[in-house]
């Protein structure tokens, strides 16, 4: 098992994770049993819980690195012990999944997370899924751009103080 991995998502599921983690509104009546089984088939369907798969590798490799730095005599007793770990913590993931399902459930109505169960059901969207170089391509994008924004706004906010007669 690979400690390490590391997956980007695709723009839609960063999509999609924006809508689950924000608090737009509240919700008075918890969403039907129909809801939320729709709605965890879209968790699933549209990569959402994929992309949770590497959250504990990851974090027993962060472990097993910090370990390693201090206490490097653990190296072969080590590995074996978070290898046999990683059940017990994979199991929660469904916690994260059925959190999401009830969170797009009280967000969107049935028939529009069966709506988009369908598109992602569909060859289109498990092809959508499946393409990681997308992801990746967007990821750089982003990246750029970042950088890009982060040098230009320094740049105009000097350009600003400047004319107020600060020099940074």
């Amino acid at each position: 098992m690979m400690f390490h991995s590391k997956r980007l998502k695709t723009l839609f599921l960063v999509a999609m994770a924006a809508i689950v983690g924000s608090a737009v509104y509240v919700v008075d009546a918890a969403p039907n049993p129909s809801a939320l089984e729709a709605a965890k088939g879209l968790v699933v369907a549209s990569g959402m819980a994929r992309s949770f798969d590497t959250i504990v590798p990851d974090l027993l490799g962060k472990l097993e690195h910090n370990v390693l730095a201090t206490r490097p005599e653990l190296t072969d007793s080590l590995h074996p012990v978070l290898l046999a770990l990683v059940p017990e913590f994979v199991k929660t993931e469904q916690e994260v999944v059925d959190g999401a399902a009830a969170r797009l459930a009280a967000r969107m109505s049935e028939q529009e997370v069966k709506d988009a169960l369908a598109f992602f059901a569909s060859p289109s969207g498990r092809r959508f899924v499946e393409i990681e170089s997308l992801s990746n391509d967007i990821a750089g994008l982003v990246d750029v751009w970042k950088q890009k924004l982060s040098v230009d706004m320094l740049k105009r906010m000097r350009e600003e103080m400047k004319k107020k007669g600060v020099t940074l």
